[in-house]
């Protein structure tokens, strides 16, 4: 049984930061690689963010150079620190493993709300 849980969200004012935690419970480690992604109210999900088991990453356009996303492997858990929010960044982001032999499983999410 594989199972993610994210924390780490909350409100916070236009320039601040937060870091986000996504823990993965279950065998699979971080998976062969984990996503964030974020769904705004009335929006889509949309990607955030990466990190393969072998460290590479990449961004989406809009989070580039503002939130970076790591891991810590021995903990199963990978972050999203987020600096510079700002109003779009507000959503509910959630974590995504992809297992080896290619299931997915998400997270329940964690909301991120940031004021103006």
């Amino acid at each position: 049984q594989v199972q993610l849980v994210e924390s780490g969200g909350g409100s916070v004012q236009a320039g601040g930061s937060l870091r986000l935690s996504c823990v993965v419970y279950g065998s699979i480690g971080i998976g062969s690689y984990l996503d964030w992604y974020r769904q705004a109210s009335g929006k889509e999900r949309e990607f955030v963010a990466q990190i393969t088991r072998s460290g590479r990453t990449k961004y989406a356009d809009s989070v580039n150079n503002r939130f970076t996303i790591s891991k810590d492997s021995a903990k199963n858990t990978v972050y999203l620190q987020m600096n510079r929010l700002n109003p779009e960044d507000t959503a509910v982001y959630y974590c995504k493993s992809a297992a080896p032999w290619g299931s997915e499983y998400w997270g329940p999410g964690t909301q991120v709300t940031v004021s103006s």
